[in-house]
């Protein structure tokens, strides 16, 4: 009979009630486009349409103000605003209370809508991008823009085009079905991906069948590396596709003049917007505490306000009868004492809300933005090769850049260059040296070679390139890493592969080896575009060269140059082969040398580069074919039937391939030893080839190579293949489970491998990782080491990096089950209690593999763990995975409650680096993932020296110092507005005028502390490099205790009752009012709080000086200005003309002078003795700073030769430096009783 044909719409209906919950379901939109777009089936969908705006002008007003009253600071004001509204409470004017509020009101939502406006003209601008879409009306693509763009559509994407949505690749115009991207914009890598048409599909728009295909994935999610779904096909059969067939938003379409698609994910629930979640927000361990004591100041207020309360009540107890300045009620009675206490306690509360440092939380990110400018600024921290500067990722945890204790840290990539170099290699069990190998500016002319340089270049390399425009040619070509990647053959393995055959015999286990070398990997072969892979060499040698033109006055040999070089050769090749300008070049030298690899591992680009060298040319990858140039010149075309991707549990990679002359179908596989050894086949030959395979894997590791086994299976039954395939196939479409499905077929098929060989790859480490590990050492900081390589390897890399000695007393934890680890780690605590407490314990290190940690993960020895570690100075975790890297993180921070850092370069490496207090990422060869994930961003790990013992340290010291002077500054002040209540009844009344106490904290006192916590110096950076022990103080908080938060009240309180009392001394008995009596009171309290910055400050600038200066002149300003124009602005009392009478009077100034000079006595009788009891090593450090720099680097040697005993030669602990006295590391607090 005729077959019906079945609504997708209603199937589609049918399948959204099954598996809403789970998966979205998708149809095209072509069938309907007559609907209306709320009749339409994707309409539960959002659209492409992004908003990434807070308000609408309408709700601007109402929304903002609801989202500032979210702060407690603000809720604090707008309390202290009410009540004093209230009459029977008020303190204040209502129009002078309300003042503060508004400012900060208003200026926070002028921020706020300056941002806003700026997302909503970048949103605008995004959502008008042009795009093209497909209509059935027209049977074309039309043009329309982003925000019109809905899931179902149909899409396509021309080259260079930024990806509108997330999109399902059906349909490119490569003839192999493939499509490049650019992810830049997402993870901040460069290097090309490829992509991949979903299996079936060629031109789907044309095709009618494919509109009524129902298409299957998972629900949105924010993980850019994985995707699954299927697409259901009118006869029931499935297609199942992943992430190799997705065009992400905001990618860039590379070297494909077009792909279309449908969209799956549109607008906000793309990829990339679930990706943006912003900045993350962390709170320093300094705001934490600080918020503690911000708690103790509301407590001390109540205090005030209850003895206020209390005395009120006393006063008006006092009475016999009703004063008649005593106003009744509406009903003519008169307020009872008890009711009245109560109400002035809600006026003090207006009076000394001062006492709550509201005004520090604007203070601290002031200081921290100022702290952050200038840590971007430091030259020190550039790198010039990458032209990076440090990035600051998260502007308020400077300060525990001063406090870090644990530093755990990648190694590729992070303590190396991860900059690969092919240096040995073993096959069938005989090794070939590749010891040459990385030496820079040498250039080796081989005829062989495909990568030959282009005529004007190799000149070069011959005799005569002593000239100078050859010169200025190997210079750059050197310069631009192209030596980085040549190897030189092993001259012995070339004789062997000239008489290798493609028959299965001995030699032919060569060809495979170097074939494996070439196509296991995921190297993508692109043909770049011009303005990707084009280098202009005479534009190059002006740009590098501009300096040396100038020096010679002329332009002679720049003409020179270009006459040598030729007026037409305006290009030169790469470090992948050979770019020249004619474009009517031939295909086969396209496939032999224009050539550019793009690849995301610096390891598979090495091994590339190296079977390139002995002729084994990857030339071109498709989806389904590879195709690889042998040293004959004879061209292999293999089929790709299917690719096993790496991932971290197997530890290995395959790729299966049908044999272009045998055509059996043969899987190429390479990995690390463990996960190959243990796999192979076991005949004798075998095992000899075995056993000296990883003899050569030992010594390569204890040399400090990367080591991986390359391997081989032939499958001899040809339908071993196709029952696999099938299972491979169900568990591609699965959509539950997908992952272990996978994992099952996978490792259901890599067995019974023949071993083809080993490699060896250098990762040099980076320049000056040693002094910078010692530092970090001395400074009292643990470095742990987290690495994904082999024991032999790490342990290798660790002595060379100075983390571990060869002196030190190393254990290693490395057991097979849960009651062998538990034994192992007993033995070793009791061996290191013999060495004393942890502190003591400095000759210990500890090695520990991946397996053996996740047994020490369990809650039974998590605990021993821990204690054993606190005993080890240095520990190297080997074969650990990104998760265990941050359970290790994650174990240290919570069981010791230490302040930690993590950094790396990779994507291995986000968790960790998200776990740790403090997460550092570093530029390197292996995208930006790391750092978009960080907090602090370097390009080289040297820099982490500087950065933690230099700006962490003036950054911790500077920050804690403003904190505590703001406490003290406000209770100062604060405090004479009290003392004055025990002489006006507990009234709440003030003998300053309310606008002088707004402008006291707003404009006279505002400007010096957060100068004081920008630019403070305590010790300049080259001491503090130099002796990074002093990094020791914030590691403790030194700087921020308890005991200074109550001396610096202590200290106020005095200085407020000195500040209160000589005046009233002074004018007891006189007839003045109660403003003059306040003026000189305020007066004095200015300058004592001004002057008691100015004897904290240790280094002092221009900058210093124009604040300082620049507060008392707008002090005296402001108040003659105000006490001039003041005429009845606080009747009946008011401060007209008072200022100007008090600086006619001589009773003023010796007033003032003399309250100063007795206030400040006591601090400076501190200063003037310390240090005479036990000279600290910061008091000493600081002695040594005003040195002359060669009389202050003889200090310091001296210092270290009896500190350090490395230095000396000498053993044991360190002596106290040039002292008998004990050395104590009390930190530069301004208010600790035992300052330097």
């Amino acid at each position: 009979g005729e077959k019906m044909w079945t609504n997708p719409l209603a199937l589609f209906r049918r399948k959204e009630r099954e598996s809403e919950d789970t998966v979205r379901t998708v149809v095209s939109n072509l069938l309907y486009e007559h609907l209306k777009k709320k009749e339409q089936p994707n309409r539960q969908y959002k659209g492409n349409a992004v908003k990434t705006t807070k308000y609408t002008p309408w709700s601007f007003l109402i929304v903002n103000l609801w989202e500032q009253f979210h702060r407690v600071a603000n809720i604090y004001f707008l309390g202290i605003v009410i009540l004093n509204f209230i009459p029977v409470m008020n303190a204040f004017h209502p129009g002078v209370a309300i003042i503060p509020l508004c400012v900060i009101l208003a200026l926070t939502a002028i921020k706020d809508a300056w941002e806003d406006i700026r997302r909503f003209q970048t949103d605008r601008k995004l959502n008008n991008l042009p795009c093209l879409i497909y209509s059935r009306k027209t049977k074309s693509f039309e043009e329309k823009h982003w925000k019109d763009l809905h899931v179902g559509d149909f899409v396509k994407v021309l080259s260079n085009e930024v990806i509108p949505a997330d999109i399902l690749l059906l349909h490119t115009s490569d003839p192999n079905g493939v499509c490049h991207i650019e992810t830049a914009n997402l993870d901040g890598e460069t290097n090309l991906k490829q992509r991949k048409v979903v299996p079936g599909f060629f031109n789907p728009v044309r095709n009618m069948a494919v509109h009524r295909h129902i298409f299957v994935c998972e629900k949105p999610n924010s993980d850019l590396n994985h995707f699954k779904g299927y697409i259901e096909k009118d006869d029931q059969n499935k297609t199942g596709f992943g992430v190799e067939s997705l065009l992400l938003r905001g990618s860039t379409a590379r070297n494909t003049d077009e792909s279309a698609g449908i969209v799956v994910y549109a607008g906000h629930e793309t990829k990339s917007m679930l990706n943006n979640s912003g900045p993350r927000y962390k709170r320093s361990k300094l705001e934490r505490m600080m918020n503690s004591d911000v708690i103790l100041c509301v407590l001390l207020l109540f205090g005030l306000c209850l003895v206020g309360a209390i005395g009120h009540s006393i006063w008006l107890e006092t009475f016999q009868s009703i004063p008649q300045y005593f106003i009744p009620d509406n009903n003519g009675q008169y307020t009872s004492s008890i009711l009245a206490g109560f109400y002035m306690f809600f006026t003090m509360i207006i009076l000394l809300q001062v006492l709550i440092p509201i005004s520090l939380y604007v203070s601290i990110e002031l200081v921290k933005m100022g702290q952050v400018f200038f840590i971007t600024q430091d030259i020190d921290l550039y790198d010039e090769k990458q032209d990076t500067r440090i990035q600051c990722r998260s502007f308020n945890i400077t300060e525990d850049l001063g406090q870090i204790q644990y530093v755990f840290s990648d190694k590729t990539g992070t303590l190396t260059e991860n900059k690969m170099v092919f240096r040995r290699c073993s096959v069938r069990g005989t090794e070939f040296s590749h010891a040459e190998n990385g030496q820079e500016c040498v250039c080796i002319h081989q005829t062989e070679r495909c990568s030959v340089i282009s005529s004007s270049v190799r000149r070069c390399a011959m005799p005569s390139a002593h000239s100078l425009p050859c010169r200025w040619l190997t210079d750059i070509w050197t310069r631009r890493g192209a030596l980085n990647r040549d190897v030189a053959p092993d001259q012995k393995l070339q004789q062997v592969l000239r008489g290798a055959s493609l028959a299965e015999d001995e030699s032919g286990y060569y060809l495979d080896f170097f074939l494996a070398l070439a196509i296991c990997n995921t190297v993508v072969v692109s043909k770049a575009p011009a303005h990707r892979r084009k280098v202009s060499v005479l534009a190059v040698l002006v740009q590098h060269h501009r300096g040396r033109v100038r020096d010679t006055g002329n332009g002679r040999k720049l003409r020179s140059l270009k006459k040598y070089v030729g007026e037409d050769m305006t290009n030169i090749c790469t470090d992948q082969g050979v770019v020249t300008p004619n474009p009517g070049q031939t295909q086969k030298t396209q496939l032999g040398c224009l050539v550019h690899y793009e690849s995301q591992s610096p390891d598979e680009a090495a091994l590339v580069h190296a079977a390139k060298a002995y002729g084994f040319t990857l030339a071109e990858r498709t989806p389904d074919q590879v195709a690889v140039r042998l040293p004959s010149g004879q061209m292999l075309s293999f089929q790709v039937l299917d690719i096993l991707a790496f991932d971290a549990k197997r530890k290995r990679m395959s790729v299966l391939v049908r044999h272009p002359h045998s055509r059996e179908i043969v899987m190429y596989t390479k990995g690390a030893d463990s996960a190959i050894m243990d796999l192979l086949e076991q005949p004798l030959l075998e095992k000899q080839v075995k056993c000296n395979t990883q003899q050569q894997l030992d010594q390569y590791a204890r040399d400090g190579l990367r080591t991986l086994c390359f391997a081989k299976r032939v499958f001899t039954y040809a339908g071993e293949y196709e029952d696999w395939s099938k299972k491979r196939q169900e568990a591609i479409s699965a959509i539950d489970q997908r992952e272990q499905l996978l994992m099952d077929t996978t490792v259901f098929l890599e067995t019974k491998f023949t071993l083809l060989g080993a490699t060896g790859i250098e990762d040099r480490l980076q320049e000056n990782v040693p002094e910078t590990i010692q530092a970090l050492r001395e400074a009292g900081i643990q470095v742990w080491v987290l690495t994904g390589d082999k024991p032999e390897t790490a342990v290798n890399i660790a002595y060379s990096c100075k983390l571990l000695d060869h002196r030190d007393l190393l254990f290693t934890l490395n057991a097979h089950n849960k009651a062998m680890c538990n034994s192992t780690l007993n033995n070793h605590l009791e061996e290191v209690k013999r060495y004393g407490p942890p502190e003591r314990s400095e000759e210990i290190g500890l090695v520990i593999d991946g397996r053996t940690l996740g047994l020490v993960m369990d809650e039974d020895l998590r605990s021993k763990f821990v204690e054993l570690c606190k005993h080890c100075r240095s520990v190297l975790c080997c074969r650990v995975t990104p998760l265990q890297k941050s359970e290790v993180v994650k174990l240290v921070r919570d069981k010791l409650g230490v302040m930690t850092l993590s950094i790396g370069d990779g994507a291995n490496d986000v968790n960790m680096i998200r776990a740790a207090d403090v997460g550092v990422g570093i530029s390197g060869q292996e995208g930006m993932q790391a750092v978009m994930a960080s907090d602090f961003a370097i390009s080289r790990f040297k820099h982490l020296s500087k950065l933690l013992l230099v700006h962490g340290h003036w950054c911790y010291n500077r920050l804690s110092n403003m904190i505590v002077y703001f406490f003290y500054k406000n209770l100062a002040y604060v405090n004479l507005l009290f003392c004055y209540q025990f002489f006006c009844g507990f009234s709440g009344t003030a003998m300053i005028d309310h606008w002088i106490m707004i402008f006291f904290n707003l404009f006279f006192t505002s400007a010096p502390p957060i100068m004081f916590g920008i630019m403070d110096k305590t010790l300049s950076a080259e001491t503090l490099l130099c002796m990074p022990v002093l990094y020791k103080s914030g590691q403790h908080s030194e700087g921020y205790k308890r005991r200074t938060f109550w001396i610096a009240m202590l200290d106020a309180f005095y200085q407020s009752l000195v500040c209160f009392f000589i005046p009233y001394w002074t004018y007891q008995g006189s007839d003045i009012d109660i403003f003059t009596f306040g003026t000189p009171i305020n007066t004095a309290s200015f300058f004592t709080i001004t002057l008691h910055l100015a004897i904290e400050i240790q280094s002092w600038t221009v900058v210093h000086w124009v604040i300082m200066l620049g507060s008392v002149l707008v002090y005296f300003i402001m108040t003659l200005v105000f006490s001039a124009l003041c005429v009845s602005c606080n009747p009946p009392a008011n401060p007209y003309w008072i200022m100007q009478q008090q600086m006619n009077d001589p009773v003023f100034y010796l007033v003032c002078i003399l309250t100063v000079a007795v206030a400040l006595l006591p601090r400076y009788i501190v200063h003037a003795l310390r240090g005479t009891n036990a000279e600290s090593l910061h008091l000493w450090a600081r002695k040594v700073d005003r040195l002359a720099p060669p009389e202050r680097q003889q200090w310091i040697r001296e210092w270290k030769s009896l500190w350090h005993p490395s230095v000396s030669g000498q053993t044991g602990r360190p002596t106290p430096p040039l002292s008998s006295d004990p050395i104590s590391l009390e930190p530069d607090s301004p208010f600790s009783d035992r300052r330097l």
